[in-house]
């Protein structure tokens, strides 16, 4: 049997961002230390890559705190849910004050900024750069993880807002 598609009457890059905008994603702060300070954003692209060697990969854009981590040689992924949204929020607005007295940050001996209020912090060397189109896609191999495990609801981001999941259903059925 053949099944045709139909052809889009919108460019494909529009109902791209349509269909992303439709997917929900995790949420994650990446952090790094720049020439000019500490440096952070929230990122839904962070992706596992491998378990063996453990390798994650996320992609950036533009805007200074993205340069600086796509240059970086090492970086902190924190892995955040629904308990850190205020603190996901500053660091998902350009404009907002960043690493403040009133967050609970450190600097860890190896140079990067750490959140300690995230469930999970990976520690990061960046192994691979790809440009792409507007963005960089970053392959980064896992080097050190700290927990922080909370009875926090997982956060998402859908439809260019943030959502907490309530109820679970078995993956299998």
């Amino acid at each position: 049997m053949t099944h045709h598609i139909p052809v889009p009457s919108e460019p494909v890059g529009e109902l791209f961002r349509a269909a992303f905008r439709a997917h929900p994603a995790g949420v994650a702060i990446v952090t790094a230390a720049g020439p000019e300070g500490a440096v952070g954003l929230t990122a839904s692209s962070v992706a596992s890559v491998a378990v063996e060697p453990a390798t994650l990969a996320f992609s950036v854009t533009s805007g200074r705190s993205a340069s600086v981590i796509a240059a970086a040689q090492t970086i902190v992924v924190h892995l955040v849910g629904a308990d850190q949204l205020e603190l996901v929020r500053a660091f998902a607005d350009p404009s907002a004050p960043r690493f403040t007295d009133a967050m609970d940050w450190e600097v860890l001996p190896t140079g990067e900024p750490l959140l300690r209020e995230a469930d999970w912090a990976l520690r990061c060397e960046i192994i691979h750069r790809a440009p792409l189109g507007g963005s960089v896609l970053l392959a980064a191999r896992v080097v050190e993880i700290r927990s922080n495990p909370s009875d926090s609801a997982p956060l998402v981001y859908h439809n260019r807002e943030f959502h907490t999941l309530l109820e679970s259903v078995p993956a299998l059925g």
